[in-house]
C-alpha cells in the first residue's frame, strides 16, 4: 500500500538524517546515548504540546526538534508550531538551552532551519541537515557553559545572549572612514548592514 504523504515525507526525512550521521530510533527504544545524533521519532512532549514528529539529542541532551509536512505545505506557515515544540520538552529531561536551540521544518525535499542562539532568529532555507558534530561545536562556542552543570533540567541558562556569528556581526566596530572614497565607505556600510541581516553563503546551511 502506497505510504500517505506525510508518512513518505518521514521516511525521506529519515534517510536524510541517517546520511547526516544521526541515528534515527523510535521513542519506545530511544537510547539518547547510541551516538553523538540521536533523533527520536513521535517523542511525546509535556501536557498540552502535544508530539514532536523528532527531537534531535546531541551529546545526550536536546537540542532541537523537527516538525515534518507532506511535500508542498508551506514551510513558513508551520513555523509557529514546531517553535512552541522547542519549548515543551517534559522537565526532568537533560537539554542544552531552554526552549530547546535548533528547529527544523521539512517536508523531505525542502527544510527550513531557524538558530534559536541568533539575537533575532529567523528561518531559513538549507541543503541538508546539519551533522551532529557541527551542531555540538555550534552549541560549545556560543553557549555560556562556565560553571552551568552538563544536565540543565530545564533551568534556563545566563541572560545573556550567545555570541553567534549573526550577534557578532552586529557588534562590529565602528567603520574608520579616514582615506577612503565616498562610494567605498557607502559599499561597505551597505555590506556590513547586509551581513548583520542575512549572510549569504555562511546561511546557505543555517550554522551562522
Amino acid at each position: 500500500m502506497t505510504p500517505a504523504p506525510e508518512a513518505e515525507a518521514r521516511q525521506q526525512i529519515d534517510r536524510l538524517l541517517e546520511q547526516a550521521g544521526w541515528l534515527v530510533q523510535d521513542a519506545r527504544a530511544a537510547h539518547i546515548h547510541a551516538g553523538r545524533g540521536v533523533a527520536i521519532r513521535e517523542f511525546s512532549l509535556a501536557t498540552g504540546y502535544g508530539f514532536a514528529d523528532y527531537l534531535l539529542y546531541i551529546d545526550g541532551k536536546a537540542a532541537g526538534v523537527i516538525e515534518a509536512k507532506k511535500v508542498g505545505t508551506t514551510l513558513t506557515g508551520v513555523e509557529v508550531q514546531s517553535a512552541r515544540y522547542t519549548q515543551g520538552l517534559p522537565p526532568g529531561l537533560p537539554r542544552w538551552h531552554n526552549p530547546l536551540p535548533f528547529c527544523y521544518e521539512s517536508t523531505g525535499v525542502e527544510t527550513r532551519f531557524t538558530n534559536g542562539l541568533d539575537p533575532e532568529p529567523r528561518s531559513r532555507n538549507i541543503f541538508a541537515f546539519h551533522r551532529p558534530e557541527n551542531l555540538a561545536a555550534l552549541l560549545d562556542a556560543t553557549l555560556p557553559t562556565l560553571g552551568l552543570s552538563g544536565d540543565l533540567y530545564g533551568v534556563k541558562l545566563a541572560a545573556e545572549l550567545p555570541q553567534t556569528f549573526l550577534a557578532r556581526l552586529q557588534q562590529m566596530p565602528e567603520l574608520k572612514i579616514e582615506g577612503l572614497w565616498p562610494a567605498q565607505i557607502t559599499a561597505i556600510r551597505n555590506l556590513e548592514e547586509s551581513l548583520s541581516g542575512r549572510s549569504g553563503s555562511d546561511q546557505a546551511m543555517g550554522l551562522k
